[in-house]
């Protein structure tokens, strides 16, 4: 639908054009033509520009009013960069052309005052070409380093792209602009504050569980993921990693899982394992995450995994389990089916991640349970490792994450939106009418120019955004400070102050060692594991009975396609297929 609109819009533009286009003397008929379609490339480029920044809004509220959430319409963010930079380099390269079939190349140097810079429009599109050279999956994979930085550049290149085409077609990417400057301040904002890491447990297969403290009064939803930021592995860099915590079965911490892969996590593996003081500034952004707990809909749910896809299944274990063990009558899936698929042994250790590192308090009668663990590359059990837990000191300028807006987020946000955007139309009609209009009206050469008239908008702009949401921040912060949620995180600072270190325990305990507590017992009685095959999903899949099945997949693509084939089949009428992908 958005392709067609795109095409529709182009012939339109072309066919008004066409028609009011006429012969000049310094150019024949077709080179005007051509010329117009050069132009109208670039108007058909800004319809792409207007919805680019949406998507990557990370705190927005509109996601969620379409059933999205950051990291699945980051997919649209991408096809939208690419339409957009295909439309933009043939839109300079047109123009480029026209010049060079005229005589009249002179013209790449000029910034008008009384209208559009094309100098400006030849550095935002170089920038624009940087940004998207680097952004293909083979750049952006294999050194996601040179793509991360590179993509930095779109401060420049809006900076430069708002001056070139002016302040009418500024108002078309406004909104977008506008969101997207809001969320990126307030996700600043609250990257500035050092959080409070209480403990990580270091895991036999690599991948390592860092367990942070947080406010109670802040809620998320199973599959949410979080940035983090470890400044001294580098201070610009910013990965997201899944949340498998629940914030009602854990209310005063917030886990996530980092598969150590890349030379990033790998770094922060060895900085835990050889840290002599027991400390690691970190600083967070999010969690962000879906509004809604969908899957508790289903009769029967099947949850299909592959290597570290299984970390988002673990949050929806422990959301499941806190609503059995705390409303009986809660509706929740009367089945729940565990295929996990892993390469060696030692990734069993993920298993141990189904409950808090804690334990629950209690136990889950009603949870009917059943895990499948596929071993490929691996024929028998080998000897059983050993988790290493390792507990933090945290200092005083740590703090528990907490929302940016407290517990009404969108509520705030409109507030932010609201007052901001009336704040800046207001300081632009007063700029407007008692400065620039008395200039414009007696300019010997005619008017104000162009371009300070566009960085006018564009600074109060930037002022409306930062003055609002800041002052909206440091209000939230007072309100938690004199507030309930400031006694908590006392009351936690002391429990922490006396916990000690718990001994680690064999890696895959859930399939053969010793289980402490009722509820790890329970789930280790559901562990079936086999060694040297895959799942057959094909006969697992349709092998369901129940009327309503929700499958949900998770892992490598192949995995996820091959799932979505079997469910999309003829006999798999009760499947209802949803994918979760973290590689964009």
């Amino acid at each position: 639908m958005f392709v067609a609109l795109l095409v529709w819009s182009l012939a339109n533009y072309l066919h008004r054009s066409f028609g009011h286009s006429h012969k000049t003397i310094d150019a024949r008929s077709w080179q005007v033509k051509f010329r117009i379609v050069a132009l109208m490339l670039g108007y058909v480029g800004n319809i792409c520009w207007a919805f680019l920044f949406f998507p990557v809004a990370r705190g927005s509220s509109l996601l969620p009013l379409i059933g999205l959430n950051s990291e699945s319409s980051i997919k649209y963010h991408i096809w939208l960069g690419h339409i957009s930079n295909t439309l933009f380099t043939l839109h300079g390269i047109g123009y480029i052309v026209y010049w060079a079939m005229t005589n009249k190349l002179s013209e790449m140097l000029e910034w008008s005052r009384t209208w559009v810079s094309n100098v400006a429009g030849e550095i935002a599109l170089v920038m624009a070409l940087a940004m998207w050279a680097t952004s293909f999956a083979p750049i952006r994979r294999r050194m996601f380093e040179v793509f991360y930085y590179a993509h930095h550049l779109y401060v420049l290149f809006i900076f430069f792209y708002v001056l070139h085409v002016g302040v009418d077609f500024m108002c078309t990417v406004l909104p977008g602009i506008f969101l997207f400057l809001i969320d990126r301040y307030l996700r600043f904002l609250q990257s500035q504050r050092k959080a409070r890491l209480v403990s990580a447990r270091l895991l036999p297969c690599g991948s390592v569980e860092l367990n942070f403290s947080k406010c109670q009064g802040l809620q998320y939803s199973p599959t949410s993921i979080m940035f983090i930021n470890v400044p001294t592995i580098s201070k610009l860099q910013w990965h997201p990693f899944t949340v498998i915590s629940n914030s009602n079965l854990e209310p005063d911490e917030l886990s996530l899982v980092v598969k150590c892969l890349g030379s990033w996590s790998q770094k922060l593996s060895q900085q835990i394992s050889t840290s002599a003081d027991h400390r690691l500034e970190v600083s967070v952004e999010g969690p962000y995450g879906p509004v809604s707990s969908h899957f508790l809909r289903h009769e029967a749910l099947v949850l299909i995994s592959g290597g570290s896809g299984i970390t988002p299944f673990i949050s929806i274990i422990r959301e499941i389990i806190f609503q059995s063990s705390s409303n009986p009558n809660s509706q929740i899936p009367s089945q729940i089916l565990l295929i996990c698929a892993f390469k060696n042994s030692a990734d069993l250790a993920m298993l141990d991640l189904l409950l808090p590192a804690g334990g629950t308090p209690h136990p889950i009668p009603d949870l009917n349970l059943q895990i499948e663990a596929y071993i490929t590359r691996e024929i028998e059990p080998p000897a059983a490792a050993r988790i290493r837990t390792k507990r933090f000191n945290p200092t005083r300028s740590d703090l528990p994450i907490a929302s940016n807006l407290g517990p009404n987020p969108w509520l705030w946000l409109g507030a932010i939106v609201v007052s901001s955007f009336s704040i800046f139309v207001v300081l632009l009609a007063v700029l407007t009418r008692l400065y620039i209009y008395p200039i414009d009206r007696n300019a010997r050469d005619g008017s104000f120019h162009y371009s300070f008239f566009v960085l006018f908008d564009v600074f109060l702009a930037c002022t409306s955004v930062l003055t609002v949401s800041s002052a909206v921040f440091i209000l939230r912060k007072k309100q938690r400070g004199s507030g309930g949620e400031g006694g908590r995180v006392k009351s936690l600072e002391m429990e922490m102050e006396v916990v000690s270190p718990s001994p680690p325990r064999p890696a895959g305990s859930f399939v053969g060692g010793e289980v402490e507590s009722v509820p790890a017992r329970q789930v280790a009685e559901a562990t079936k594991v086999h060694y040297g095959r895959r799942p057959d999903l094909e006969g697992i899949l349709l092998g369901c009975q129940a009327s309503e099945v929700g499958v949900m997949a998770c892992g490598p693509r192949s995995l996820r396609h091959e799932v979505a084939r079997i469910c999309s089949s003829g006999p798999a009428q009760n499947l209802h297929f949803e994918s979760i992908s973290f590689n964009w």
